[in-house]
């Protein structure tokens, strides 16, 4: 018989879910296997087909590393990380604000903003100067644009770039007073002067003292969808910005 117990101790977390929806028909035979029950068999099926869609998008990341097929590869929100990627106009418009305020030959960071870094290496193919500063060790698919940044440790970040972003793309991970305010050292560290927050609508009052930003018409979506209401705001205008 199958040893229920080994197998739960060595399979991955989602299937030991599974198993113990296991329901054991018992005979006086040795040869009787446990039997799944619908509901059990279904929540399997689930499981493999993200398994199946997780190994197929790691491999088209695979296959993307070092040709600029790497701008165009989609990877999955992570929850856990509080990850909830623009939709392609939204993308477009913070890409095309970015690139305006900064200019040719400008420098663009963009922290906790993949979605908006690879609009913009999508719509400027060498112009600027682009950072991604991601907490998601995924986005090293962008190669030397990619550098980890952890909210929490603000200013681990290289001396040389104080003050030398043209723009600074910010999205804290976090809708708290906690991430916005340890974020805000990081932006104020990185920018020259211009930046673009955005960030729920109930932290208004904690960017403009933070940044001195201030809330646009432009409200970003999701393409997931979200329930907190957003809200993008500036310290410069942007023509980008400026409709809703």
């Amino acid at each position: 018989m199958v040893n229920i117990l080994y197998v739960h101790k060595f399979c991955p977390r989602p299937l030991n879910a599974i198993l113990g929806l296991f329901e054991l028909k018992m005979s006086n035979s040795e040869d009787d296997l446990p039997q799944l029950s619908a509901h059990a068999l279904a929540a399997l099926h689930e499981f493999y087909q993200e398994q199946e869609q997780k190994s197929r998008q790691e491999e088209s990341v695979t296959n993307a590393l070092g040709s600029e097929d790497v701008f165009k590869t989609d990877l999955q929100e992570n929850w856990q990380l509080s990850q909830f990627w623009y939709d392609d106009d939204s993308a477009v418009r913070l890409a095309e604000a970015a690139l305006d305020a900064a200019g040719r030959n400008g420098r663009i960071v963009c922290i906790s903003a993949p979605t908006t870094y690879k609009k913009i290496k999508q719509l400027d193919k060498s112009s600027c100067d682009v950072k991604c500063l991601e907490y998601d060790e995924r986005f090293k698919m962008f190669g030397e644009d990619f550098v980890f940044y952890d909210y929490k440790d603000p200013l681990n970040l290289p001396g040389k770039w104080k003050n030398t972003f043209d723009v600074v793309v910010v999205d804290p991970p976090f809708l708290s007073d906690e991430c916005l305010c340890k974020t805000a050292v990081t932006v104020k560290f990185l920018a020259k002067e211009k930046i673009i927050l955005c960030t729920g609508a109930v932290m208004e009052e904690l960017a403009l003292k933070l940044l001195q930003v201030k809330p646009c018409k432009f409200q970003p979506r999701h393409a997931n969808g979200l329930q907190n209401q957003f809200a993008c705001f500036t310290n410069f205008e942007s023509n980008h910005l400026e409709t809703s």
